[in-house]
């Protein structure tokens, strides 16, 4: 009962605050008037130690700015913390910010011991001149200020009749007396409500925030949603293949002792191996009795039919024809149009909408259809040599504008068409590249532009010119501080490293800074993120490819580094780092570049793609890759 009856008055309070900021005085008395008949307290508006020395502490450092003629930093508090509206109608204040114009314009005339020079003086009388042309006209016509426009005009305004007072001290002693009585009343003014601020900081930005949250909360619950079918269904193909497993050894184990495998067991062995789907057709279609069922064991190419071509026909996705709708068509050019000139919250709607029709299509006719109609009506402009739309949505001062628009340009990377559509401005992959190094350090924003990038380099022209435009030393740089990275970041720049190490104009660009680059790599090999570890491998295996880098890594000792990381168990993982140790100690050298430019336009890229995230699962990306096997 207590607290409640605490907050009442607090709450009574903030409602006389506003009442008297609103200038409801009837309301305000009426108000008082009710509460005292009630018995109901209204505690005062607050004015606490922390604001009490905020206030104080403004006072003071305007009145330092003046005393020091310094009129940049004044001014600046100034238009700070007094109301424009109260600048703009009161005379008082009026005629006294003139005359602190008037004592900043003669200030370094009035201490010609201080420190000021010629070219401060000139400064300070252009600006003076300004003022009078600009906010000062309005006292033009007024007799006290009238031999004041004159000032600017006067070689020695020192020794002249007119303003001999302004240069006695008194003159300045009394205009700091009533800067102080303007400021001691007009800093004590509550500026805005507390129930006003409540409104807007707690009803507006957090309505904001909920909303964002939601939306990011249902995307992550439709990507656990299909995460968890996904992994039942593993789960549950694993303990059938474990099964079949062991059966089969069984079977083999029988074999050496003599014993013939019949095909009705086989014939039910294959069954547990077939998707579900195709179980019965198998039963009937294939004879287990006739020879040829076993013709995978002499070739890897079997003959239509059999049970191991049914067994490979069995994993691959059901392509049977389902009826998808189309997607109703959308007026572009006003999408266009809403991009570049509507307002952020409109922008980032858009984006957000553009991407779903894009990421929530069905795969297939649906959104090959999508993102057809994006490229044909050149949705972010890349048919176009000046990129309006992009320099202003990933340059926009919203993050959330900025978050969307690298999103959106992340999905059309995940696509090889998009890839195609994003590589024919090569604009694109500037602002791209600047985006990387203005945003913030993990930033959503940055985590999807990275993203697109490792994608985009999967196209030759693109790689070439990342290696051009030093991506490689930024990589290096963050990949520095591997443990302040997340998982997300650290992947894909890993990756996208190791995809511009695959050029030899890649691997000449470590040189300049070898010892840095394998620096890095041979930290990244003992990272606890598991996932990174094919990528450093394949990087370092393409960058000793070069003899002078070979001798730097002999010389830090990559070898024996190498060795402590070859483990039992993992014989994938071991095969690698034997074949890095055997590059590390050969002896050839790079052959030329010429390959580099055989095939100008089809993707490359890293053999170790990326698994994490909707975009690179959605990627139907082919790269050519090195082999570490």
């Amino acid at each position: 009962m207590g607290d409640n009856l605490t907050y009442e008055a607090e709450l009574n309070g903030l409602i006389k605050e506003y009442l008297r900021f609103a200038a409801f005085e009837e309301t305000v008395t009426i108000f008082d008037k009710e509460c005292k008949n009630k018995g109901k307290t209204i505690s005062k508006a607050p004015v606490s130690a922390g604001q009490h020395f905020k206030t104080l502490h403004i006072q003071k450092d305007l009145f330092e700015a003046f005393d020091d003629g310094n009129r940049k930093a004044f001014f600046k508090l100034w238009e700070q913390h007094i109301s424009p509206h109260v600048r703009e109608n009161d005379q008082v204040l009026q005629k006294l910010e003139f005359n602190l114009h008037v004592h900043f314009a003669i200030y370094p005339l009035k201490n010609a011991g201080g420190k000021l020079g010629k070219d401060d003086v000139e400064e300070r009388t252009s600006h003076f001149k300004t003022y009078l042309e600009t906010r000062g006209a309005a006292l033009s016509q007024t007799t006290e200020f009238l031999p004041y426009y004159a000032l600017p005009f006067v070689p020695n305004p020192t020794i002249h009749p007119s303003f001999k007072e302004l240069f006695q001290d008194s003159w300045t002693l009394d205009l700091k007396l009533k800067m102080q009585k303007f400021l001691s009343a007009s800093l004590k003014m509550p500026r805005v409500p507390r129930l006003l601020s409540i409104f807007k900081e707690d009803g507006q930005e957090y309505k904001e925030l909920v909303h964002q949250l939601q939306q990011r909360l249902t995307e992550t619950e439709q990507k656990a949603a299909t995460y968890m079918r996904r992994y039942s269904k593993i789960q549950e193909d694993y303990h059938n293949l474990i099964g079949v497993t062991a059966e089969l050894v069984d079977s083999l184990e029988a074999t050496v002792n003599g014993k013939m495998v019949t095909p009705e067991y086989l014939q039910s062995v294959c069954v547990r191996l077939f998707s579900k789907q195709m179980r019965q057709s198998m039963a009937q279609s294939i004879d287990f009795t006739r020879p040829g069922t076993d013709v995978y064991i002499k070739s890897p190419y079997n003959s239509e039919g059999s049970a191991s071509s049914m067994l490979r026909a069995s994993i691959v996705p059901s392509t049977n024809s389902i009826d998808v709708p189309l997607l109703a068509s959308l007026d572009y050019e006003k999408l266009k149009n809403d991009l570049v000139c509507g307002n952020d919250r409109l922008k980032a709607l858009l984006l957000q909408a553009l991407r779903w029709r894009l990421t929530q299509s069905q795969p297939g006719e649906q959104r090959d259809t999508v993102l057809q109609a994006y490229v044909t009506n050149d949705l972010l402009e890349c048919h176009r040599k000046k990129q309006k739309s992009l320099i202003n949505l990933l340059n926009s001062k919203s993050e959330i504008v900025r978050q969307y628009a690298a999103r959106l340009i992340n999905g059309f990377a995940s696509l090889s068409h998009g890839r195609t559509y994003l590589a024919q401005n090569m604009v694109l992959l500037k602002i791209l590249e600047e985006t990387l190094e203005t945003e913030e350090e993990d930033s959503i924003t940055r985590e999807n532009v990275l993203g697109a990038l490792q994608k985009l380099s999967l196209r030759r022209k693109l790689q070439s010119a990342m290696i051009k435009d030093d991506i490689i030393f930024w990589l290096i740089r963050v990949l520095e501080d591997s443990d302040s990275l997340s998982d997300y970041t650290l992947e894909y720049s890993v990756a996208l490293l190791m995809n511009l190490c695959l050029r030899t104009q890649g691997k000449r660009k470590c040189v300049e800074d070898g010892k840095r680059v394998l620096k890095v790599l041979s930290d990244l090999l003992g990272h606890d993120n598991y996932e990174i570890r094919p990528y450093v491998n394949g990087a370092l295996y393409s960058i000793l490819a070069i003899p002078s880098l070979r001798e730097e890594a002999r010389a830090m000792g990559m070898e024996e580094i190498l060795q402590c990381f070859i483990k039992e168990g993992n014989t994938e993982m071991n095969r690698q780092l034997e074949f890095i140790i055997k590059q590390l100690n050969s002896e050839e050298r790079l052959e030329s570049d010429s390959d580099d430019e055989e095939e100008d336009d089809d993707e490359v890229g890293a053999v170790f793609l990326l698994e994490i995230g909707y975009s690179l699962k959605n990627s139907d990306s082919v790269s050519k890759c090195i082999l570490l096997k």
